[in-house]
C-alpha cells in the first residue's frame, strides 16, 4: 500500500459514526484477508506457518514484529519506515495497467517488480526448504501482504497516470474531498469490513462452501485482470459516469452508492483470503513441489 490514513481523518470519521476497529485496508483489510486464510489451511500448512512464526526474530525488525499471521500481513508496510534498508520493495505492493486500454500486464512488471511477480516469486521462495529461514519468512510476509493488495482494484489499475487513483479526488459522504486511493483503501473498506456481520467469519459466511474452491481458482493474472476490471467498472466507474473520461472534480460517493458497492469490496476480502489459502497449502502442504523453484531459462 502507498499511504496510511492520517489521524485527522480517523477522528472526522469517528465523528460520523462510521464503525473503525482499525485502519482499513492498512491495517484491518490485510488482517482480514489473513485470517480467512488461516481458516481454510490445510494442517501440514498450518504447521508449517506456525514453525516460521515462531523464528520471526530472524527478521531484525523488532518494531515491525511479525509474530501472527496477522503481523506479517502488514510487515511489509511497517517496514517502510526503515527507509533505505527495505526500499527496493516499494514498487512490489502494486501494478498500473491503464484501465482504457487493453489489459497488459508485461510494460509494468518489469524485472518483476509489480505485485503480481512478486506473489509468484514470494509462493516460490516460501515453498523451497532449502533456502535460510529469514528468506521463508520474509517470503511468508510478502505472499500474505502481496495477495492482499492485489485484491484492492487501485494497486492493480490507475487512469490517465494517476498513480492508482492518488491523484483523483471525490467526496465519501459528507466528509471533503480525498483521494480515490484513500477512499478504496480507507474509508470504504473499513466500511465494508465492518458491516454486519464483519470481519473474517461474517465475510466469509457470505461466501457458500460449495462455491470457495472457484472463487479461489484461477492464476495470478487472472486475478490481475479481474482487479483492473473492477478499477474500471466500480472505482472509476462508479466516481463519474465515463471511467475513461478525464477526472470529475465534483466526484461524490452518496451514502446509496456506498452501500452498493459494500457488497463487491467484501467479496474482494474473500476472494483474496480463498486464494491466499490455495497459495500457502501450494508452497506448504507438501503436495506442489512444482512452485519451489521459479522456471529454468533455456541456454541458446
Amino acid at each position: 500500500m502507498r499511504f496510511r490514513l492520517p489521524p485527522a481523518l480517523l477522528a472526522v470519521a469517528a465523528l460520523l459514526a462510521l464503525p473503525s476497529p482499525a485502519f482499513a485496508w492498512w491495517e484491518y483489510g490485510h488482517e482480514t484477508v489473513a485470517k480467512i486464510a488461516l481458516s481454510q489451511i490445510k494442517p501440514r500448512t498450518r504447521a508449517s506457518i506456525e514453525w516460521l512464526l515462531k523464528r520471526q526474530a530472524v527478521l531484525e525488525t523488532p518494531s515491525c514484529p511479525a509474530r501472527t499471521i496477522e503481523e506479517a500481513s502488514v510487515w511489509p508496510d511497517c517496514i517502510k519506515t526503515f527507509g533505505d534498508r527495505f526500499s527496493y520493495q516499494y514498487s512490489w505492493h502494486y501494478q498500473d495497467p491503464e484501465i482504457c486500454r487493453p489489459f497488459d500486464l508485461t510494460p509494468f512488471c518489469k524485472d518483476g517488480n509489480c505485485v503480481s511477480k512478486q506473489i509468484e516469486r514470494n509462493q516460490r521462495l516460501l515453498a523451497d526448504r532449502k533456502l535460510p529461514v529469514r528468506d521463508r519468512m520474509m517470503a511468508l510476509a510478502y505472499l500474505v501482504h502481496f495477495v492482499g493488495d492485489l485484491h484492492q482494484p487501485l494497486h492493480g489499475a490507475e487512469h490517465d497516470l494517476d498513480q492508482g487513483g492518488n491523484k483523483p479526488k471525490a467526496r465519501y459522504g459528507r466528509l471533503p474531498p480525498r483521494s480515490l486511493h484513500t477512499i478504496w483503501d480507507g474509508l470504504l473498506a473499513e466500511r465494508a469490513i465492518s458491516t454486519p456481520v464483519g470481519g473474517a467469519a461474517g465475510i466469509l459466511a457470505e461466501v457458500p462452501a460449495g462455491d470457495r474452491s472457484a472463487l479461489a481458482a484461477g492464476t495470478v493474472e487472472e486475478w490481475s485482470r479481474e482487479s483492473w476490471g473492477l478499477a474500471r467498472d466500480l472505482v472509476y466507474g462508479t466516481a463519474q459516469a465515463d471511467p475513461c473520461a478525464p477526472a470529475d472534480p465534483n466526484a461524490k460517493l452518496d451514502e446509496a452508492t456506498i452501500e452498493r458497492l459494500v457488497p463487491a469490496v467484501r467479496r474482494q476480502v474473500a476472494a483474496g483470503g480463498l486464494r491466499l489459502a490455495r497459495l500457502l497449502d501450494e508452497a506448504l502442504d507438501g503436495d506442489h513441489p512444482e512452485v519451489a523453484h521459479p522456471p529454468r531459462k533455456k541456454k541458446g
